[in-house]
């Protein structure tokens, strides 16, 4: 008895300095406001086990080891509390009628209090707080569940046929059928209990499907590894229903129980508290790419130029493709989970010659922060099927893009795809939203229902430009350039932001380069097989991409006005048809941004803005047909970087381009005045 007072002492000290007495005040007052009161008031406070233990190590101990034992004790206190302060005038007459809510905010950070979620078996630890991280592949809409609930006994002379003294409310665990059904009988006389229905208190209901984070490697293009990963449904109730969305990831804090289902017994997660989740790794730039950096600090544009030219090396000889190399680079270098700043990348290639565009793809894959590899016959946005816990309702699956939220989504060879694929696809680049409708009647809901869910990934895709056109009696009509695009709808291409056409001169042949870098590799597998210059692996890339990925950067004046300007002038001298949208600004930016970052840059410089304009120009130039601008000769990039006369010539060629830019703003603002 002593100890039990001791306990509750110190949880109202804990109240009293966590301002948890100050929220129970709070929320009574809400209940006496209401218009109609309920048979059970629910309470919740967010506990500090830290703080628990620093004051009381027995009740720490409660708290964290026997979690029913904690919350009666805090219900006790609560309930004299309301009693003794009168902050629910008469309406609570038994303690059975305080429902409190414990959410430890975090756990000790040891073995003992952490659920790895590619471990098995489950079910057999003891049901109490744990703390588990994973990702989201599947939720439901939000349900009604029943908090509490009143009974009377039907036996009127029976002192239970009046008052509180049958009330039952939800525990961690419990399907609706523990909390009300028709078979409760009185533990006075043993009738049976009716429900007083007017005293029914309902919460909201969240079923959520959490998956380890290295499943997503399945997905991907790494090989598979002999594990084994399930997925573990969270249930959130109340105030953390919509706290978490598809393809993201969360550290959850959550008790393990046990539903009940006959003849099923399914082992679940009741969430205490949910925090998104971002690990992040300390990733330092290679001393390769550091005295890279140092030795072409004299231009702007030399160090991006370099780290595209040696990219893939592994797969395909350096100097080959390398605008869709820094493509590729640069969408990697803007993948942010960041709802606030959508700088969206998505890389379009055209090709005589997929299979080397493909496999240099796949190389780049795993070097995002999540890379997944869409299958033909997997679902691209999301699907929906029953929910299997008893609810009834629709659960919504992610589809590869959801899934790739804060990476990059890989879609393959576009023309393989059939005509509806492709129609949902440019929907979904166009809205960056994947909406999903719900039937009423197939899902037992009295209304239809459509939800959306942003799409925050960049797309990469190829598509045979030598392959014949499906649309054969629209060729006629399209404008000039839209013929490169093989069997891609125009409005498609349209879609993504970067638009490379992998073409490359006769000297720089594709197909005897690819053959002796094939047969250099088999002859002497496993050594250098390019200068030393080149010889950055590609464990130095991904720690260069994770670190320029975490870079803040700014846009300089100077940037801005060439964008804006570019932006304007472009509108002027473009029909209206091929005019540039605000869209076309925001990637702009988003381009220039990532050349600076690459660039491992903090201040986005007019240079950056440069090739900005240099990669739009070409994507719009091959979407439409001429261009506003005149490209030097490999503006981009020349046959190979190998010396630094070729260095020197390109950095001349982009400075001229970089005028030319400047004449054809001025000679907009010229125009204008006039």
């Amino acid at each position: 008895m002593d100890s039990l007072l001791s306990l509750k002492e110190a949880i109202v000290i804990y109240l009293d300095r966590s301002g948890g007495l100050r929220k129970l005040i709070e929320d009574c007052n809400v209940f006496k406001g209401a218009q109609q009161m309920g048979a059970v008031y629910r309470f919740s406070f967010d506990v500090s086990p830290s703080d628990v233990l620093e004051l009381d190590a027995t009740l720490g101990d409660c708290l964290l080891h026997d979690p029913l034992k904690a919350v009666s004790l805090f219900q006790s206190v609560c309930y004299l509390s309301i009693k003794t302060l009168s902050l629910i005038d008469d309406h609570i007459e038994t303690e059975s009628q305080v429902n409190v809510v414990l959410k430890p905010t975090h756990l000790p950070p040891f073995p003992d209090y952490c659920l790895d979620l590619s471990e098995f078996p489950r079910g057999y630890g003891p049901m109490r707080p744990l703390a588990l991280e994973g990702l989201v592949i599947a939720m439901t809409r939000v349900t009604k569940y029943t908090q509490g609930a009143r009974f009377l006994c039907s036996e009127e002379t029976c002192p239970c046929s009046r008052g509180f003294h049958h009330i039952r409310v939800h525990a961690p665990g419990a399907t609706e059928s523990a909390t009300v059904r028709s078979d409760f009988t009185c533990f006075l006389c043993s009738s049976p209990l009716k429900e007083d229905v007017k005293s029914r208190v309902l919460g909201d209901k969240q079923l959520v499907e959490l998956m380890h984070v290295r499943a997503v490697d399945i997905l991907g293009v790494h090989d598979a590894a002999s594990l084994r990963y399930q997925s573990v449904t969270l249930f959130l109730r109340d105030e953390l229903c919509n706290s978490m969305r598809i393809g993201h990831l969360y550290r959850v804090v959550g008790i393990p129980a046990h539903v009940h289902q006959w003849p099923n017994v399914t082992w679940s997660v009741e969430a205490c508290s949910v925090q998104p989740w971002n690990p992040k790794c300390s990733c330092v730039v290679s001393s390769n790419f550091q005295n890279l950096q140092a030795a072409s600090a004299c231009s702007p544009w030399r160090f991006a130029a370099i780290v595209a030219n040696s990219f893939g090396s592994p797969v395909i000889p350096p100097g080959l493709y390398n605008t869709l190399k820094l493509g590729l680079l640069l969408s990697l270098v803007q993948t942010e989970d960041n709802p606030d700043s959508p700088n969206h990348l998505d890389v379009l290639a055209l090709t005589s010659d997929s299979l080397i565009i493909d496999r240099l793809m796949r190389y780049s894959l795993p070097l995002a922060s999540r890379g997944i590899h869409h299958e033909l016959t997997g679902e691209l946005l999301a699907s929906l099927s029953r929910d299997e816990h008893g609810a009834g309702t629709a659960n919504i699956h992610a589809g590869s893009a959801l899934l790739a939220s804060g990476g990059v989504c890989l879609l393959g060879d576009l023309t393989c795809y059939k005509k509806d694929k492709m129609d949902m696809l440019q929907s979904a680049l166009e809205s960056r939203t994947v909406t999903v409708f719900i039937p009423a009647k197939k899902y037992g809901d009295d209304m239809d229902q459509q939800l959306s869910f942003p799409i925050q990934c960049n797309f990469w895709a190829l598509a045979d430009a030598a392959s014949p056109c499906r649309r054969t009696a629209r060729c006629d009509n399209a404008v000039l350039g839209s013929v490169e695009m093989g069997s891609v709808p125009l409005q498609l291409a349209g879609a993504f932001g970067l638009v490379v056409q992998c073409r490359e001169t006769s000297s720089n042949h594709p197909l005897l380069s690819m053959t002796v870098h094939t047969l250099r590799q088999a002859i002497c597998p496993g050594e250098p097989l390019y200068p030393a210059c080149m010889q950055f692996t590609t464990q130095d890339y991904k720690e260069l991409l994770a670190h320029a990925r975490e870079l803040k950067v700014d846009m300089s004046p100077e940037a801005e006005r060439m964008i804006h300007g570019y932006y304007m002038a472009s509108r002027r001298v473009r029909s209206d048809s091929q005019r540039s949208s605000f869209t076309s600004v925001k990637l702009l930016i988003s381009l220039a941004q990532a050349h600076a970052k690459l660039s491992l840059r903090m201040h986005v410089l007019e240079e950056d803005a440069v090739i900005a304009v240099l990669l739009y120009e070409s994507s719009v130039t091959l979407k439409h047909g001429g261009s506003a601008l005149i490209f030097p000769p490999d503006a981009v990039f020349p046959c190979a970087l190998h010396d630094l006369d070729s260095l020197h010539q390109r950095d001349l060629r982009l400075e001229e381009f970089r005028k030319q830019i400047l004449h054809f703003v001025h000679t907009y603002a010229a125009c204008k005045e006039e």
